[in-house]
């Protein structure tokens, strides 16, 4: 059979090359890919981007499945799309992806259902959010509010670099759409770790976790980018805190989802 993965990072290239392992697998397309899948035997990159024309690629090839890797398709519908064609494909639908695609959306979404998260007030006009930092102080995190690639957090130690961070993203529109709104949050200390899960809508099969490092330089001194190198598992999550997170987000989370 044939597959397309979609996306053009090192996530994709993983994904790639492990299906392309399968005996059962006869090809792998990567759209677009990049240069580590354009020299793995068994794949080929493609240079279509827009999801309808994916789409007619995949009925045209007969691809068997597709897995999304980024987020932007996923908010753009190339789910709900290949699914409207009858088209086997990997992924949450339009209105699930609005968890990883709105920051505003997903926090009140926590907040309606009850699920840990940090404070925070969503903004679309430069003085009140100004007058929310004045208020709070810092250390505080200023968000863009759509996709930005993973670069729209700014994690800000003083008032003006939050002041600054806000200029940026809803005066200035540094970061397009993605900064049409700000959410800002509280900051919170401590480890990170990524903990990503498997469901069906009812079900939930628990992956390994890990730890992404986002910040550009050395001992953490550069601005986010959308990673810089990760690893799996990661030992801050013991069994006690991957029972308590799977009880207190993962199964709220398909409730509220079932829900609304």
């Amino acid at each position: 059979m044939k597959l397309l993965v979609i996306g053009s990072g090192g996530r994709e290239h993983a994904i790639a090359w492990r299906l392309a392992q399968s005996p059962r697998v006869q090809k792998v397309y990567v759209a677009p890919g990049n240069g580590g899948t354009a020299r793995e035997p068994g794949l080929e990159n493609l240079a279509i981007s827009a999801i309808d024309k994916l789409a007619e690629f995949s009925l045209a090839e007969n691809i068997h499945l597709t897995v999304v890797g980024p987020e932007a398709p996923l908010a753009e519908g190339i789910v709900d799309l290949f699914r409207s064609k009858s088209l086997r494909i990997f992924g949450p639908t339009r209105a699930c992806a609005r968890l990883e695609s709105s920051k505003q959306f997903a926090k009140e979404f926590m907040a309606r259902h009850r699920i840990p998260t940090a404070a925070f007030a969503g903004f679309d006009e430069p003085r009140a959010a100004h007058a929310y930092v004045d208020a709070r102080g810092a250390p505080i995190v200023v968000k863009a509010d759509g996709l930005a690639a993973g670069k729209g957090v700014i994690v800000a130690a003083s008032p003006s670099e939050a002041h600054q961070a806000i200029d940026r993203i809803l005066v200035e529109r540094a970061m397009g759409a993605a900064g049409s709104r700000v959410v800002i949050e509280e900051f919170l200390e401590g480890e990170e770790a990524s903990f990503i899960v498997l469901a069906d809508g009812e079900h939930v099969l628990p992956l390994a976790t890990s730890q992404d490092h986002k910040r550009l330089l050395d001992g953490d001194r550069g601005p986010n980018t959308g990673g810089m190198g990760a690893y799996s598992p990661a030992p801050v999550v013991t069994p006690e805190l991957h029972a308590r997170v799977v009880r207190e987000i993962i199964q709220p989370v398909l409730a509220g989802m079932a829900e609304e």
